[in-house]
């Protein structure tokens, strides 16, 4: 999950088909334990989720504020991709996960029967995914990058699809794009891989980078934002039987989340590290809070409402890497019917 608050990736293909046939399979059984019972009158108002280590993740904000109403939240442990978290959602595993675009398209395009119901990551101009080398590092040129070795946190996510998009739009062919490596690289370790020569570059965003810029030493290639300016990276999904089953819950949770977002927007910097570091401290899990004070702003445009682009801005890189063999329909991959600050039906 990308958390600023939030780096996700893409499951493999094996993975990916083993999950889907599970939770086609669970599915075909009477459906998913989290669901509401079908003509029971009754909605799920607990969901189950993966959060992440000291950081604040969008619906903890939005319980916290009491924007969720009677819906709470079960926490099951953390993410340790975007990927990850929307094949828990999925299988059923979880109730929602989050991911960048293109692993929300292709877990779709697996067959997988979930939606996306609001963004919750993106970046802007205050908060973005930069590419760093070291300081006195030859490579200066986009063509530089070719044989040499990029971290990112997993393979076919968001830092992948970037990093093919700012090749691509400097004239690199695909032949040429291949030969630049990219090594997954835990994110807490990216900065010290690109410091003793492990790689020639790091994916670095949110607090790690800015603690990192803090040190010196290190110079920016590129970044997110100066090829797409601001743009939402990620979805929440939930699965299609929840939603059809759940309606007021999933109404409950994207108008929660949007407003949580909103919420970010308007409050002064110093309040909202504040109220990071008393859900931090209140929920003892034995985080540190020391890094919060590089958080600068929640990155997510429009109330968190879902366009056509923010699937259809990737299509090129989707095609590259095989993801998808045909123009996407990007209609088909998200709604925001249950985002209520979209209607001017919630304060």
């Amino acid at each position: 999950m990308k958390n600023r608050l939030l780096p996700a990736g893409l499951i493999s293909a094996t993975a990916l088909t083993a999950a889907v046939a599970t939770m086609l399979l669970v599915s075909g059984c009477g459906g998913l334990a989290s669901a509401g019972a079908a003509g029971s009158g009754s909605e799920v108002k607990e969901l189950r989720y993966e959060g992440a280590a000291n950081s604040v993740v969008l619906p903890e904000l939005a319980a916290d504020l009491g924007y969720l109403e009677d819906v709470k939240l079960n926490w099951v442990g953390n993410s340790t991709s975007g990927p990850a978290s929307i094949q828990s959602a999925a299988t059923g595993a979880t109730d929602f996960g989050g991911a960048f675009s293109g692993a929300v398209v292709k877990l779709i395009e697996a067959g997988a029967p979930v939606k996306a119901v609001i963004n919750y990551y993106g970046e802007d101009e205050k908060t973005f995914t930069g590419f760093y080398v070291t300081e006195d590092s030859p490579i200066r040129t986009p063509r530089d990058l070719i044989g040499k070795k990029i971290a990112v946190n997993t393979l076919g996510a968001h830092s992948d699809a970037v990093i093919n998009t700012y090749l691509k739009k400097n004239g690199l062919s695909q032949d040429e794009i291949r030969q630049v490596q990219l090594v997954v690289v835990p994110p807490n370790d990216t900065e010290e891989a690109v410091r003793r020569g492990q790689v020639d570059v790091g994916s670095l965003s949110g607090v790690l980078q800015d603690n990192a810029k803090a040190k010196g030493g290190l110079r920016a290639l590129f970044s997110d934002y100066e090829l797409f300016g601001t743009f939402a990276g990620g979805q929440y999904v939930l699965r299609n039987d929840f939603i059809q089953q759940n309606p007021g819950t999933t109404r409950i949770f994207t108008t929660g989340v949007a407003k949580a977002i909103e919420w970010l927007r308007k409050t002064p910097r110093e309040e909202v590290i504040a109220r990071f570091k008393k859900i931090i401290d209140a929920r003892q899990r034995s985080e540190s809070t020391e890094t919060l004070k590089y958080w600068k702003s929640v990155g997510v445009p429009a109330k968190g409402a879902i366009t056509d682009e923010d699937f259809s801005k990737w299509s090129a890189w989707l095609k590259d890497t095989g993801i998808v063999t045909t123009d996407i329909t990007p209609s088909k991959y998200y709604t925001n019917e249950f985002n209520d600050l979209l209607k001017g039906n919630a304060q």
